[in-house]
This record gives structure tokens, C-alpha cells and sequence, in this order.
């Protein structure tokens, strides 16, 4: 009961990483810049995303813009984009497969199928984590890196928007629920190692009692 509870508490742990990265794909503000003219009325928020940029007037106004071509965006730009969808479609996968793996639905076959599921699914969520770690952290340090460079003005330099800390959260969740999907299928599989099921031996004496009978019988 107590594993079963567990590999719920992290089937809802996956569910809001996988929410959380979709979220963390698709919103535009991966950094931030700020700049406030000498009018309130003109003060501006642009935002940077890894599909679309988009400008935030504070007279109410939004406006974004697609990034059509790929090939003229930064590195770091590209290899989000590929990872974090990566992250997505494995997270989703490692959804139905624990679905299936999970002690407390009925879906799997026997104990040992459901075991593998279970791992499965775990390591899904643990490749789907790094891969949603790699890209943030990544984007990270290059937002740090602009914004430590003297040569770059302070107009343009940028800091973390919130799909950034997303990203990070979402993908912290993803590796705790991989590691608890593992760890959970490894114990009883150790356990099962460990403690093989007992061999029952019956005594012989019946057999060499009739045995003693059908020579009796003879003489």
C-alpha cells in the first residue's frame, strides 16, 4: 500500500511537469527586458521566447512576432527549442506508461509486467527531466553572460522571464517522479532476488511405505 501511495504522490508530480513544460515551451517570456521611457505612458515590457518575441505596451497593448527562420537564430536558441519538445512528447509517453505500470490501476497483466511499465515510465520522466534541465540552465548562463558584458548596453540586456523558472521546476519534478518510479519497481524486484519463493519438499515416506507393501505383497 505504502508503494502504491507513492508511485501516486509521483504520478502527480509528472503530471504537473508535464503541464508546467508544455506551459514552459509555448510562453514567450523566456527573458525579459524592461525599458521605461521618460513617459509613463511609453514604458514597455519585450519579451523573448524560443517561437515568438512580444512586446507589452503599458497602455494595454501586445503585440508578438513569430521567428520563422530557423537557421538565423543563436545556437542555444535551437537547441532549446529541440529539447524542450523532446522533453514534452517523453514526459507524455512516460503518462500512459505508468498509467499502465501503476500498482493501483488494473491495467498491465500480471506483477512483472506492470514492473516494467513502471520503469519504463520512470525513465521516460528521468530523460525528459534532463532534457528539460539542459536547455534552461543553458539559457540561463547566456542571459547572465549578456548581462555581466560591459560592452553590451543597458538597454538591451535582458534577465530570466518566467517560462525560465518554469522550466526549471517543471523539469525538477520530472526527475523526482523518474527516480521514485525506478527506485519503487528496483525494491520489489531486489526483494524478489533477495527472498526467492520457497521450494516445498514432501517427505518420501509414503512412497517407500508402498514401496515396502507391493515387496511384502511378492514374498
Amino acid at each position: 500500500m505504502a508503494s502504491a501511495s507513492l508511485q501516486f504522490f509521483a504520478f502527480i508530480l509528472a503530471l504537473f511537469g508535464v503541464f508546467g513544460d508544455i506551459t514552459a515551451t509555448l510562453l514567450p517570456n523566456w527573458k525579459v527586458n524592461a525599458d521605461v521611457g521618460s513617459n509613463i505612458i511609453t514604458a514597455i515590457t519585450q519579451m523573448q521566447g524560443l517561437w515568438m518575441d512580444c512586446t507589452w505596451y503599458s497602455t494595454g497593448m501586445f503585440s508578438c512576432t513569430l521567428k520563422y527562420s530557423v537557421l538565423s537564430l543563436p545556437v542555444y536558441i535551437q537547441a532549446a527549442r529541440t529539447t524542450m519538445v523532446l522533453s514534452c512528447i517523453l514526459s507524455a509517453f512516460g503518462i500512459c506508461i505508468t498509467t499502465v505500470g501503476m500498482k493501483c490501476t488494473k491495467l498491465g497483466g500480471d506483477s512483472d509486467s506492470k514492473s516494467h511499465a513502471c520503469f519504463a515510465g520512470g525513465v521516460c520522466f528521468v530523460l525528459a527531466g534532463i532534457f528539460g534541465l539542459v536547455p534552461t540552465s543553458w539559457y540561463t548562463r547566456e542571459i547572465i553572460s549578456s548581462f555581466l558584458d560591459q560592452t553590451i548596453p543597458e538597454s538591451s540586456k535582458h534577465e530570466p522571464g518566467g517560462a525560465v523558472y518554469t522550466g526549471f521546476i517543471s523539469a525538477g519534478f520530472l526527475l523526482i517522479a523518474g527516480v521514485i518510479f525506478c527506485t519503487s519497481c528496483f525494491k520489489r524486484q531486489q526483494g524478489a532476488w533477495i527472498y526467492p519463493p520457497k521450494e516445498h519438499h514432501f517427505p518420501s515416506t509414503e512412497q517407500e511405505s508402498n514401496a515396502g507393501y507391493n515387496l511384502k505383497d511378492y514374498v
